[in-house]
């Protein structure tokens, strides 16, 4: 672990710079371990790193530096969680997926086994960013690694499954966007009256379930 400024008022904490699970197990233990912990504002995780915002006016760099490393160390033995399993159904190709047939051309796979592939595997959140509740998950096959859109689109509809690269996502909200969109679903990736809002945390682990065309 690696921790320096990355303003006046935050640390980065960096976990080397790929995407592994055992970076990911760091971001999530330091992320449980400062969660709720005063001075500490807003923790930002992603695939291999933590941002964590404090307050000046309580702590400064050096003094948030030490309580990070003694909240690591005093948690250092404490087991994660057990994931949360949640099956997400999914229409693939057609009107909800109008990307399926590029990934195929892409990949040298049918149709038919883009999909299969897709709803064999489990995905591991790794982090929620960009838009509201973004799921950015890891497990894509390596068969179906496509890249993304040389021109983003302006408008993703609510729900859509999407690859971007060996990157695997949902869009919970409508937005612009660059993935190619294989499928969508129709449940509820963030719900502002619910507690929490989203559907999908950091460490839950998913799978897709095609479900037959449907209007959307």
């Amino acid at each position: 672990m690696t921790i320096r400024p990355a303003s006046d008022r935050s640390l980065l904490l960096s976990f080397g710079d790929g995407i592994s699970l055992d970076a990911h197990l760091a971001v999530a233990r330091s992320t449980r371990c400062l969660t709720g912990v005063r001075g500490i504002l807003n923790l930002h995780p992603a695939y291999s790193s933590l941002l964590v915002d404090f307050d000046p006016r309580l702590r400064s760099h050096a003094q948030v530096e030490a309580l990070v490393r003694e909240r690591l160390a005093s948690h250092a033995d404490q087991a994660p969680p057990e994931p949360r399993r949640i099956e997400i159904p999914v229409c693939y190709g057609g009107e909800s997926g109008p990307d399926l047939s590029d990934v195929a051309r892409h990949t040298g796979l049918t149709e038919q086994r883009v999909v299969e592939l897709h709803a064999s595997a489990e995905y591991l959140v790794y982090f929620v960013g960009f838009a509201t509740c973004f799921p950015y998950l890891g497990g894509l096959p390596p068969e179906l690694a496509t890249p993304r859109l040389a021109a983003p689109r302006k408008h993703v509809p609510v729900g859509s499954v999407a690859i971007g690269g060996a990157q695997a996502g949902i869009y919970p909200l409508s937005s612009p966007g660059g993935w190619r969109l294989i499928g969508r679903t129709r449940l509820t990736l963030f719900d502002p009256s619910a507690s929490p809002p989203p559907l999908l945390r950091m460490g839950d682990r998913v799978r897709f379930v095609p479900v037959p065309e449907a209007p959307l």
